[in-house]
């Protein structure tokens, strides 16, 4: 296995050209591909964050490593990612901040293993994923199956490159609700990082209703009874 991978920092291309396939699913309204996925990335530019819980899978050629986080990522400030699975790692966390990535466990940092020999990392799948939305190279877009669920389908990669060369991301989102489904790091066409997500929530809701709470004061949080 390959292990390069180049995190990409490609310009804002808002209206990057999707190339359109011939996944669209009968009676499922009038958006192409295309125009669904321009959609998508302008919901997700003016979202402040997301939450939810990522089942991960990282692929180290001899080694192939499955576990669970929940996170909050946060477009300003703290990004968290905490292990859930497997048990042996769980409350393992991750603290992500202006781009860089750390682990910490009973207060101690810990480092992740390389994926590529180019600083990908299991914890970066995450904020990679959301610079690619918001970002990315969008080269195709297509509807299609996914499991039970109507998905969009958008491949993210470097524009001046060849299809299955250099780094691609692959993102499925739900069609109707635009909800993230399931992503793919791959490098050269093959694949490192790959992330199933459950629970999600666009707009960081969770830490908003926190951050509320602790603005009214705990007699507003609780409700009666104290």
């Amino acid at each position: 296995m390959r292990k390069r991978f180049g995190l990409l920092l490609i310009p804002l291309l808002l209206l990057a050209g999707c190339r359109s396939g011939d996944g669209a699913l009968p009676g499922g309204g009038d958006r192409k591909p295309e125009e669904e996925a321009r959609q998508v990335r302008t919901e997700y530019l003016a979202a402040k964050g997301c939450s939810g819980t990522v089942e991960v899978t990282a692929d180290y050629g001899l080694r192939v490593y499955e576990f669970t986080l929940d996170f909050t990522w946060r477009r300003e400030g703290e990004s968290t990612l905490t292990v859930t699975a497997p048990e042996e790692l769980a409350g393992l966390t991750a603290r992500i901040a202006e781009g860089e990535a750390r682990l910490e466990f009973d207060g101690v940092s810990l480092g992740t293993g390389d994926l590529t020999g180019e600083g990908l990392t299991p914890m970066e799948l995450l904020p990679s994923l959301m610079e690619y939305t918001d970002e990315g190279y969008m080269a195709e877009c297509v509807f299609e199956q996914l499991g039970e669920r109507e998905a969009l389908r958008v491949l993210f990669r470097d524009p001046e490159a060849a299809a299955g060369t250099g780094a691609e991301c692959i993102a499925w989102f739900e069609r109707s609700t635009h909800t993230l489904l399931r992503c793919e790091l791959s490098w050269d066409g093959e694949l490192v990082l790959s992330g199933d997500f459950s629970d999600f929530t666009l707009g960081d809701e969770r830490n908003e209703r926190q951050e509320q709470g602790e603005d009214l004061g705990g007699d507003q949080l609780g409700g009666a009874g104290a």
